[in-house]
């Protein structure tokens, strides 16, 4: 079991700051990052914790999974790996690659 929590539903006017506190309850973070949007510089409404250990990421999602925190019930589980994606300006769309007519 990994370690690294995605947490979801979060209300807009949550910070970093307020996840570490909120999670250190259940054990060591390691860091707590809200994800921002990078045009509008607001909250995407999402975030990664980064707990100690694999039991302290369980307890932290039996703990908080469900219970409102600033007027949203969180979404709290094991974040998935990153997929990969293809680099950009490759495949579909305009310019590139040959055709014929």
């Amino acid at each position: 079991m990994s370690n690294k929590l995605y947490v979801g539903n979060l209300s807009y006017s949550v910070r970093d700051e307020d996840l570490q506190q909120q999670f250190s309850a259940f054990g060591s973070v390691h860091s707590a990052k809200v994800i921002m949007d990078r045009d509008t510089g607001g909250s995407k409404g999402f975030a990664f914790v980064e707990m100690s250990s694999p039991a302290e990421a369980e307890a932290a999602i039996q703990g908080l999974n469900g219970k409102n925190f600033g007027g949203r019930d969180l979404t709290v589980n094991i974040a998935r790996p990153t997929e990969a994606r293809s680099p950009r300006g490759s495949g579909g769309g305009f310019g590139g690659g040959r055709r014929s007519y």
